[in-house]
């Protein structure tokens, strides 16, 4: 288990870009896959994108291509840059930290950050 905080949402015009960050505390961060999920009221939490312990990444379709997470490990912190944003996008976006499994499963995540608001304005 990690304690992770989200930070870097707010509110930006549709076409734009934003970059999220995922500051973790512990001594194991550089073993864990990490992801971001997306939620909005009502609904389901969203996978969006995860990097695995070695550097690999995966993400959803609808925002493959706009996108990017990414991690430094040295400073325990996992990113999501976000381009090209829609007003589908907004959501709480929530980092989490996987000790293995699928990554595209939340079930398989056992720490998460509070959240972070990101709304798309068009």
């Amino acid at each position: 288990q990690v304690q992770l905080v989200e930070s870097g949402g707010g509110l930006v015009q549709a076409g734009g870009s934003l970059r999220l960050s995922c500051a973790a505390s512990g001594h194991t961060f550089s073993s864990y896959d990490m992801g971001w999920f997306r939620q909005t009221p009502g609904t389901e939490r969203e996978f969006v994108a995860a990097i695995d312990w070695n550097g690999r990444t995966e993400y959803s379709d609808s925002v493959k291509g706009r996108f990017t997470i990414s991690r430094d490990n040295n400073r325990n912190t996992v990113y999501l840059q976000m381009n090209a944003l829609k007003p589908a996008d907004t959501a709480v976006y929530f980092c989490a930290g996987s000790t293995g499994g699928n990554v595209k499963d939340r079930v398989n995540y056992d720490s998460w950050g509070q959240g972070t608001q990101v709304t798309v304005s068009s």
